[in-house]
């Protein structure tokens, strides 16, 4: 895909995230990693809803700016979960609203963030990791990132919002997205005793599908 097409895609996905109310004011960002090793990703202080494909910034593989507007102050959060992920092509950061409820809660394992409620959550968004919260801006968010080893593509910043890596901008869309639903779902039901998937069904959906769920790729490597 050209350049010129990969920025309209940034764009198009940008606004229908924020038209959906899913990243307000200038919160998110999105990035794109090229085939030369660098990349194109959204500007500090740009909304999601009002891209200018123009300004779209665009940044070598050293990280160095070669054109468009100064990129989003995210970009070590970027980098992070390239560098250990290396399947990543494209990374989306939310401030939606549900998920961020998520991490605020007691309950909330740090290595399964939610539990197996729906397969599509498992099949999109895989399992998600919580990490603690950190001022925005401080180094040790991308320590804890790089902590995780690349065994997560969806991650939970405490009380600020989701990083989700995909292997195209579609994807990575699309996981957010359902990783925002399933919070969604979570929160309505909670103290509900809902009916998760059993073990044998999250197994079924990982040996059908070819899932690389954290815990089951955990299991996997026992006693190597």
């Amino acid at each position: 895909m050209s350049d010129a097409r990969l920025r309209e895609e940034i764009c198009r996905y940008g606004r229908s995230l924020f038209e959906r109310g899913l990243t307000p004011g200038s919160s998110g960002n999105i990035s794109l990693r090229l085939e030369d090793g660098g990349w194109l990703v959204t500007p500090t202080n740009a909304s999601l809803g009002f891209l200018d494909p123009a300004r779209i910034s665009r940044l070598d593989a050293e990280g160095r700016l070669l054109s468009g507007d100064k990129p989003t102050k995210e970009i070590p959060l970027h980098t992070a979960l390239y560098d250990t992920r290396g399947s990543a092509r494209a990374i989306v950061h939310l401030h939606s609203t549900h998920a961020v409820a998520l991490t605020m809660l007691p309950e909330i394992d740090p290595r399964a963030a939610l539990p197996p409620m729906t397969p599509y959550y498992l099949m999109r968004a895989g399992e998600t990791a919580l990490v603690p919260y950190y001022r925005p801006g401080d180094p040790a968010v991308v320590d804890a990132i790089r902590g995780l080893a690349g065994k997560y593509s969806s991650v939970l910043l405490a009380n600020h919002g989701p990083v989700v890596a995909g292997d195209s901008l579609e994807a990575a869309v699309f996981a957010t997205e359902e990783l925002e639903e399933t919070a969604k779902l979570y929160l309505l039901l909670r103290n509900l005793n809902p009916r998760f998937l059993s073990p044998a069904q999250v197994a079924d959906l990982v040996n059908t599908f070819g899932l690389d769920l954290p815990s089951h790729h955990d299991h996997d490597h026992d006693g190597d």
